[in-house]
């Protein structure tokens, strides 16, 4: 056949060969994308009790991790306590008194939020507490068993923390607290505690609950951790402080804004 007649039979074998997939052999093969990394776990330590000049307060601040440190509003180590915390890199956090169901009236504090108060007693003792915190980006309940679980009050608290763009952290002294339910309704960040670090304060105590912390990282991503400056405060320090290497091949150390506002985004 002469080549000018011949040309046109062989481009359209060639188109039909293309767009037919015959030739198998080149076509690209698909890459499966890389996995993600898995996010690291988080275990935050949250220290109470701050604001009143509190034994293991010096120990706490210089903590070579990052924690959140909850002060109580209206003491006379309130300020101080707030801006080292603030400048030692630590989180800051009100500390707020409220209604338990037993235990001493003292035991609360100035501007406490007592379920007796009206509506606009608890916006106004709320809203002193957090200009009498510097550097607060927080709030969590000191006791509190009665308060957290009564609607009216949560909702007012909720309300306040909107109001300052403050996230609550639920000490969860009461199980029946509501505050998380009320937080999720008015839009509140919020989070709870998952166990206490020192609720007795023997030696032995305090390490068994270091222990049941590392065992919770072996199956759970995140954990909340409180604490305490007080009585036991320099030997709840010295037991922790020795248990950050450790923890550390496990997890980061982050303060609750950081939990809370990844676990958002």
């Amino acid at each position: 056949m002469h080549m000018k007649k011949f040309l046109p039979h062989v481009l359209a074998w060639v188109f039909i060969t293309c767009t037919s997939g015959i030739h198998a052999t080149a076509a690209i093969p698909e890459v499966s994308p890389a996995p993600l990394p898995a996010k690291p776990k988080q275990v935050a330590f949250v220290i109470d009790d701050f604001g009143n000049n509190m034994k293991g307060t010096e120990e706490m601040l210089s903590m070579p991790v990052p924690m959140t440190i909850a002060v109580m509003p209206f003491l006379p180590s309130t300020k101080k306590d707030a801006e080292l915390a603030y400048k030692n890199g630590h989180d800051v956090i009100v500390h707020m008194p409220m209604e338990p169901l037993k235990g001493r009236a003292s035991w609360l504090g100035p501007g406490a939020i007592t379920t007796d108060l009206s509506d606009e007693e608890i916006r106004d003792r709320l809203r002193k507490a957090i200009d009498e915190v510097p550097h607060a980006i927080g709030m969590n309940n000191h006791m509190g068993s009665k308060a957290t679980a009564d609607e009216r009050v949560m909702r007012i608290v909720m309300g306040v923390l909107k109001e300052r763009g403050l996230y609550f952290l639920d000490s969860k002294t009461n199980y029946r607290s509501v505050a998380g339910k009320i937080a999720k309704e008015i839009g509140v960040p919020y989070t709870e505690n998952q166990m206490f670090l020192d609720d007795s304060l023997t030696t032995e105590h305090i390490t068994k609950q270091l222990e049941i912390t590392c065992h919770r990282l072996d199956k759970e991503r995140r954990c909340i951790v409180i604490g305490h400056v007080g009585p036991a405060g320099k030997k709840t320090a010295s037991i922790l402080r020795q248990y950050i290497p450790r923890i550390q091949k496990e997890a980061e150390f982050v303060t609750i804004s950081k939990m809370i506002f990844q676990a958002v985004n």
